[in-house]
């Protein structure tokens, strides 16, 4: 049997501002695990919370001043998102894990028995970047996916920044001279998690960063084909 993937799917993509984008994008992803499915493959699908983790946050932070009960707020729409990943699976008829698993230990040890597990965070003090990276290693995958709404990693934020150039690929090393290593603010979002940097330099995980709301991106770089994105090898 193939080695396990695994895939860190940024919470803003369920929610495109377009309601057809976003039966489109779901009908996409739908498809996806039956090709995983099919192929006899096993994938941890690892969701953000996306909008409503930044509503959730900005509702409390004015009454809430502790960082880690903020980040629980956002862990919550993590796995709200989860679920309706997994139930959408479960009601396709997909062997996908039951529970919606806490830890990345847990996860590892669902997708022993199921082909597909989804989760959400885990902790505060890091974003599900840095989960999906943590369950690749305990799942003993070499790759981690980080499917987000930009097409690479940039020398500098592309929002902002017209001049911004993207990278192809590039060394783990590199990544964390660009991310730094200090935990992320409650809500705030980078390209890729500097605490998931962190844990793939540690474990010699390579990362691929790509644009998600194309899934046939994810669907190229799960079947080791060429894709347009960002290479970051360990």
């Amino acid at each position: 049997m193939r080695t396990p993937q695994v895939v860190a799917l940024g919470g803003s993509l369920l929610r495109p501002e377009e309601l057809d984008n976003r039966k489109m994008w779901l009908g996409k992803l739908r498809q996806l695990a039956v090709h995983i499915e099919g192929n006899s493959r096993k994938l941890g699908i690892v969701v953000g919370g996306g909008l409503p983790a930044r509503e959730g946050i900005e509702l409390a932070k004015n009454m809430i001043s502790n960082p880690d009960r903020l980040d629980e707020v956002g862990i919550a729409a993590t796995r709200l998102n989860a679920t309706i990943i997994q139930q959408i699976f479960l009601d396709m008829g997909c062997n996908v894990a039951l529970t919606i698993p806490v830890s990345t230990k847990a996860a590892a040890d669902l997708l022993e028995q199921h082909n597909i597990v989804v989760m959400g965070g885990t902790t505060p003090g890091h974003t599900t970047d840095a989960v999906a990276v943590s369950f690749a290693r305990d799942c003993g995958a070499t790759d981690c996916i980080i499917a987000t709404n930009v097409s690479h990693i940039f020398n500098k934020d592309p929002r902002i920044n017209d001049d911004a150039e993207p990278f192809f690929e590039m060394k783990i090393a590199e990544l964390v001279g660009l991310t730094g290593t200090e935990r992320l603010k409650p809500g705030q979002s980078a390209v890729v998690d500097p605490i998931a940097v962190g844990i793939a330099q540690q474990f010699n995980i390579n990362i691929a960063v790509l644009d998600g709301r194309d899934l046939d991106l994810v669907e190229s770089a799960l079947d080791g084909n060429d894709f347009v994105g960002t290479i970051v090898r360990s």
